[in-house]
């Protein structure tokens, strides 16, 4: 416990005299960390809102109209990929002609002004895959098309470019994060580095009089720590007044269809890596230091 106490208070002596280095490195904290919860947040945001264009994803087999398939052909497309007998499948849905005669209406109002003499669409399924990337092999299921089949349609090139566009937007969430954890740790060290190099003779005598590592560690890390805590929840407190002000006005908030990771887990993150990369920065600069 006393020796708690002795690292804390001179951690806490290395602070004031070195004020300067220790706002610097605050700052670099705020900043760094200012900017990853700013990608945490639009990055799951975005990785969201492809997962769900992802889900919209269907192969729609379209059946005969003239003749009309049977429903013996029907029901065998249907029991081909039932969710329980095929891997590939999340869900099928079939759309009879009449089911989709009335959602062709409220699409489109205006083309049933002057009536039908008869309903031209077709009975349909829609199939829905467990993964959007599931898509060619569905459509490759499906070949040669089951008798009563008229048509297959998967999207063709517009769902492959959804999935292309999808996984782009993975990697390059996961490389920016990745960077910037790598620069943050490198620049809140180099800042750190500052206020250690100052104080070098220092660590040279505690070493020569038989200091351990530690010992001389303990203060600089304990000062790493209070750095990372406090630019951590500066950060946080600027993503809070962001969140409410900013978003509004861009119109990009939370919904059904896309959301961002929940705020406070976002935050905790934050506190947390700001803490290790405050440790982290600093004890990793100050290795060189203890080589005497």
């Amino acid at each position: 416990m006393n020796r708690f106490r002795m690292i804390v208070s001179e951690a806490a002596r290395s602070i004031r005299a070195s004020m300067s280095t220790t706002v610097a490195a605050t700052m670099t904290v705020l900043v760094a960390m200012l900017v990853l919860g700013t990608t945490i947040g639009l990055g799951t945001w975005l990785l969201s809102y492809s997962n769900h264009i992802k889900r919209q994803l269907l192969v729609k087999v379209y059946f005969d109209t003239n003749p009309q398939a049977t429903a013996q052909q029907i029901n065998y497309v249907g029991r081909r990929f039932d969710p329980k007998v095929n891997p590939l499948v999340k869900d099928i849905t079939f759309v009879s002609k009449t089911e989709a005669l009335k959602i062709m209406q409220r699409r489109e109002p205006e083309l049933f002004k002057s009536g039908l003499a008869f309903n031209p669409l077709p009975d349909a399924y829609e199939i829905q895959p467990k993964r959007a990337e599931y898509l060619d092999k569905l459509r490759a299921e499906l070949k040669p098309k089951p008798t009563g089949v008229d048509t297959i349609n998967d999207g063709g090139k517009t769902s492959h470019r959804v999935l292309k566009v999808g996984g782009i937007i993975s990697v390059i969430f996961l490389a920016g994060v990745v960077l910037l954890l790598v620069a943050s740790t490198l620049l809140i060290g180099n800042t750190i580095r500052l206020s250690i190099f100052a104080r070098r003779r220092e660590i040279e005598v505690m070493k020569l009089v038989g200091a351990t590592n530690w010992f001389v560690r303990g203060p600089f890390m304990v000062e790493g720590l209070v750095c990372g805590l406090a630019g951590s929840i500066a950060a946080v407190i600027m993503l809070v007044i962001g969140k409410a002000v900013i978003l509004p006005l861009i119109g990009l908030t939370h919904s059904k269809d896309a959301h961002a990771i929940a705020f406070e887990l976002n935050a905790l993150v934050l506190l947390a890596i700001g803490l290790l990369l405050g440790v982290a920065g600093t004890g990793l600069t100050l290795r060189r230091f203890l080589q005497v």
